[in-house]
């Protein structure tokens, strides 16, 4: 039966039928757009921290670390661990996402900008979910693929995911995708680590490692191939501007009850990702030594053998729950991304432009129906993408396409309309141009040997050429156009220092209820256009905590190879 014994079977079908369950309950609690969009804000940390790390693993990130550790060594955890060195901000980042008091964060666009930058955002935004579900669901597949044998070819196993986390995401929005994401994120931590000591005990543990592999690179961190210094802090850099522009980021900061609950969901959901990387990626060095010579296309599976080969004697229905676990990831990051493209479409374009004065009701009906749309887009985009490295690179770089300007725009009151745009469009641009086979060409032959990498410009000096370029356009085309007036920009501040309070009522983007008092500023720097709020206790020790958790897990990495 597929590889899959009776108890692996009932295991799967077990699990799908309480996950539908719980969609269908939260069905009945939808009423307006926010209880669809936003859960409601009434979730707690240890809920959020695990919608956090739901919405943001999946079984795409454990075949793309195993898959790019196979190829490169040990040094293809990066591919993960970009964002590591982001990880200390996440505690900051929380309560300006909170205090914003949107629905979506094109909301955040229009009201520091304009409608037409908020629309502009809202496209982005959903092409971006839309790259993103589609990688997912690449990775995924191949280790369902890699796990039957190939009796359930990548098509078919596509398809049938998608069905399922649509069917609940739909009908439960954002509520059923966190209380979901609280379970499948625990059976992901599981098995995440359950194939480790499988792997290690195959080969000798890891001075078995050490001793079979012959190439001195692959057991280096940072190795002097693809994955070198530069690469590694180009990527987290880039990490670092885009993360606040990932749609989805908006409800992992501000579902929770409190600012605080949305700190240690962000933060906490993920760090235990960063911990789960280093499972991922001591399993793509076992598969180096337990299956020799994968060509490249093969290299997606090794994930999915290992647990094929060797789950199956450890204990019955265990290969079961190991594919519940993996359907369990892809559908908790699909089902955030699919709800946040959802809102992104009905709230931003549709409401604002297409369609006025309805009723919640008729909102809430075409949300569910964008939904689906953007999840087709997603499968076609997964058909088009040849494996899931090459899948995260794509999605790296739209991501980080309206970093820049969201940044200047938050701690620069003379950022401007028109520099939005040219930020935006110029990245865009030159991610355009390098991508084409005419421009590596070119670049093969003219630049120097260190930019580039198998006839390409390096994907790092790719990364580097767009953000200078969102970074500069948006600069130079602030100081040559005419600011927007201090009405407009008084409003977006004054939230932004104003914390919300327990049991605060969404009332409209960038509003305060009547019962809440403005705060009045504390600026870290005494500049005028500068705002950059005063860093509290609170922010400061988290600040810490996380960068010497960040230290400890390097050097965890550097002791053991």
């Amino acid at each position: 039966m597929l590889n899959l014994s009776l108890l692996d079977w009932l295991a799967i079908v077990g699990y799908f039928v309480v996950i539908t369950a719980v969609g269908i309950v939260f069905s009945k609690n939808m009423r307006n757009m926010h209880d669809f969009f936003m859960g409601g804000n009434r979730f707690g940390k240890i809920t959020m921290i695990f919608f956090s790390f739901g919405a943001g693993t999946s079984g795409n990130d454990a075949v793309g670390v195993s898959s790019k550790v196979y190829s490169t060594g040990i040094s293809g955890i990066w591919y993960q661990w970009l964002w590591l060195f982001c990880t200390p901000f996440y505690w900051l980042i929380p309560p300006i996402m909170r205090r914003m008091r949107v629905l979506t964060t094109a909301d955040y666009f229009e009201a520091r900008f304009s409608p037409s930058v908020g629309s502009l955002y809202a496209i982005v935004g959903v092409l971006q979910l839309t790259v993103n579900i589609g990688v997912i669901l690449v990775g995924s597949s191949a280790t369902i693929e890699a796990v039957t044998n190939g009796v359930v070819p990548r098509y078919l196993s596509i398809i049938l995911m998608s069905c399922c986390f649509v069917l609940y995401g739909v009908a439960g929005g954002l509520g059923a995708a966190i209380i979901t994401d609280f379970i499948q994120g625990i059976l992901t931590v599981i098995f995440s680590f359950m194939l480790v000591p499988i792997g290690l005990s195959v080969v000798g543990g890891i001075s078995g490692l050490k001793e079979k592999i012959y190439d001195p690179s692959m057991l280096k961190l940072i190795a002097p191939g693809e994955m070198n210094l530069f690469y590694v802090i180009v990527l987290c850099v880039n990490a670092l501007v885009g993360v606040v522009t990932q749609p989805h980021i908006l409800g992992n900061c501000a579902a929770g009850r409190t600012e605080l609950d949305g700190r240690f969901g962000l933060t906490g959901g993920n760090l235990l990702k960063r911990f789960c990387t280093v499972a991922w990626a001591i399993t793509g060095l076992c598969a180096v030594i337990i299956y020799p010579g994968l060509r490249k296309g093969e290299t997606d599976m090794v994930f999915g053998m290992m647990a094929r080969d060797y789950l199956p004697g450890v204990s019955p229905g265990l290969l079961g729950l190991f594919v519940s676990a993996l359907i369990a990831s892809v559908m908790s990051s699909c089902d955030a991304f699919m709800v946040s493209s959802s809102a992104l479409f009905t709230q931003n374009i549709y409401r604002k432009y297409l369609v006025k004065n309805k009723e919640e009701t008729h909102y809430l009906k075409v949300g569910r129906i964008v939904a689906i749309i953007v999840v087709v887009c997603g499968i076609v985009f997964a058909f088009q993408i040849p494996n899931v490295p090459r899948g995260l690179e794509i999605f790296f770089a739209m991501q980080a396409m309206m970093g820049p300007i969201f940044w200047l725009g938050l701690i620069w009151r003379r950022t401007t309309t028109q520099a939005a745009w040219a930020s935006t469009l110029g990245s865009f641009a030159v991610f355009a141009l390098t991508s084409t086979s005419g421009f590596n060409d070119w670049a093969s032959s003219i630049l120097p040997e260190f930019m580039i990498w198998e006839g390409k410009l390096r994907v790092s000096w790719q990364m580097l050429a767009y953000l200078c370029t969102g970074f500069s356009l948006g600069i130079l085309v602030s100081l040559i156009t005419t600011p927007l007036p201090d009405e407009k920009l008084n409003r977006v501040y004054t939230c932004l220092y104003t914390p919300v309070v327990s049991g605060e009522k969404y009332v409209a983007p960038f509003t305060l209820p009547e019962e809440v008092s403005p705060s009045i500023p504390k600026k870290l720097l005494p500049f005028k256009n500068i705002e950059i709020p005063y860093p509290t206790f609170t922010d400061l020790l988290g600040f810490i905590i996380v960068w010497i958790i960040v230290i400890l897990l390097i050097v965890f990495m550097y002791s053991i190879f």
